[in-house]
């Protein structure tokens, strides 16, 4: 499954969860998606200076995005995993509902690491 592919399931799953009002799924696809789409951004040498400087014109700035392989995808979604449940490790003697919350959102974005191939 390629980053476009997986993009667009994890879209229409999206619209699902927001039909049903699963705030859990919704959470964890959300930040799927943003760190499946910071990963293909690509790094800017754009440094602040003057506006005589700047670029002009429409298009003067766009770039290719990164095409991610399959092992890229399933490294950012095991990422987005390990830092919920890092995070619920930490969370489990203060706020036991927000690391039980934070152990759900893991196992909805695991399910799609597991099946990128």
């Amino acid at each position: 499954m390629n980053a476009t592919e997986l993009r667009d399931v994890l879209r229409a799953d999206l619209k699902t969860a927001l039909r049903a009002r699963d705030r859990t799924s919704m959470s964890a696809l959300r930040s799927a998606l943003s760190a499946i789409d910071n990963a293909e951004s690509v790094p800017t040498d754009a440094r602040a200076g003057a506006i005589e400087d700047a670029s002009v014109g429409v298009g003067t700035t766009e770039a290719t995005r990164r095409e991610l392989s399959a092992a890229d995808l399933r490294g950012i979604l095991q990422q987005e995993v390990d830092e919920r449940e890092t995070a619920a490790t930490e969370c489990d003697r203060q706020a036991p509902e927000r690391a039980e919350q934070l152990r759900a959102e893991a196992a909805v974005v695991a399910a799609y690491a597991s099946n990128v191939v």
